[in-house]
C-alpha cells in the first residue's frame, strides 16, 4: 500500500493533545506506577499517543528510540485491561528480538505493579513446557517473539480469539522484506477481510482453490461392517494389521452419521 497516496483515506485525524497524565483519564494505580517509574511529564508522543490507545483506537505510533513509545502502548495496554479476568491473555505484543521482549515485559509490570498485572514473556531460549505452565496459571499480557508465540498457539497454550489488543512493535524490523522472503496463507475459508490483510503482506501472490467437494483418500483403507455384532472382533482385527502405522478409526451409525 502507498500510504503517500492513499493517506487521507487511510488515517483517521487524531489532534488532541494533553499536557500531563493526570487529565488523561487514566486509573489511579496506573497514574501511581507511571510517577513511581520516575516519569513526571508524558514526552511529545505520550501527550498525543496514550489517550488514542486507551479509547481502543487502532495506533501507529512513529518517532525516534528514546520517546517513550514503549510506554505510550503499555499505558494504553493498561488501561483497557480486565484485571478480574486472568484466565485468557487479553493482550499481545510482538519484539522482533527475545532481548527486547523480556524489557518491555519489565517495563509492563512495572507501570502496572499497582493494577497487580501479570505479564508473561514468551521467547526462544526458554522452556516451551514452563510457557505452557505460567499460560495455563493465567495471564493479563503476553509479549513475546513470533516464533514462540507461534509455537503456543500451535498448542493452544494462548488463545487468539481472547485477545483484544495487539501490538506491534518495531514494526520496519518485523515487516522488512529481509524477514519475509516469502508469505504463505493457509484456509479452509477465506473471508474478504482476510483477503485483504493478506494482500496487504503478500507480493502478487498465487491462489489456489480446491474443490468444495475434493478429498483426498489416498493412503486410507475403508471397511464396513455387515452385522453389529462383528463390530468389536473386526476392530481387534484391524488393530493387528500393520502396527507401526499410524491410524485412526471413525466410526459412524444411523444416529451418528
Amino acid at each position: 500500500m502507498n500510504l503517500g497516496v492513499h493517506r487521507q483515506d487511510f488515517f483517521t485525524p487524531y489532534d488532541e493533545v494533553f499536557d500531563c497524565f493526570d487529565s488523561m483519564g487514566l486509573q489511579e494505580h496506573l497514574l501511581r506506577g507511571i510517577y513511581s517509574y520516575g516519569f513526571e511529564k508524558p514526552s511529545a508522543i505520550q501527550r498525543r499517543g496514550i489517550v488514542p490507545f486507551t479509547k481502543g483506537l487502532d495506533v501507529i505510533l512513529q518517532a525516534q528510540s528514546g520517546t517513550g513509545k514503549t510506554a505510550t502502548f503499555c499505558s494504553g495496554i493498561l488501561q483497557q485491561l480486565d484485571y478480574g479476568m486472568v484466565d485468557q491473555c487479553q493482550a499481545l505484543v510482538l519484539a522482533p528480538t527475545r532481548e527486547l521482549a523480556q524489557k518491555i515485559k519489565k517495563f509492563m509490570r512495572a507501570l502496572g505493579d499497582y493494577l497487580c498485572v501479570e505479564v508473561h514473556a514468551c521467547v526462544s531460549g526458554t522452556s516451551v513446557r514452563e510457557d505452557q505452565r505460567i499460560l495455563s496459571t493465567g495471564v493479563h499480557v503476553v509479549v513475546g517473539t513470533p516464533g514462540r508465540v507461534l509455537e503456543m498457539l500451535r498448542r493452544q497454550a494462548l488463545r487468539a480469539d481472547c485477545i483484544k489488543h495487539f501490538v506491534l512493535d518495531i514494526a520496519d524490523e518485523m515487516l522488512s522484506p529481509g524477514l519475509k522472503h516469502q508469505v504463505g496463507v493457509s484456509s479452509a475459508t477465506m473471508t474478504p477481510e482476510v483477503l485483504e490483510i493478506s494482500r496487504k503482506f503478500m507480493n502478487k501472490p498465487v491462489r489456489i482453490l480446491g474443490k468444495r467437494d475434493e478429498l483426498i483418500l489416498e493412503g486410507i483403507k475403508q471397511f464396513y461392517v455387515k452385522k453389529k455384532k462383528w463390530n468389536l472382533e473386526t476392530l481387534s482385527d484391524l488393530y493387528d494389521m500393520d502396527k507401526p502405522v499410524r491410524r485412526g478409526v471413525y466410526a459412524y451409525d444411523k444416529s451418528t452419521h
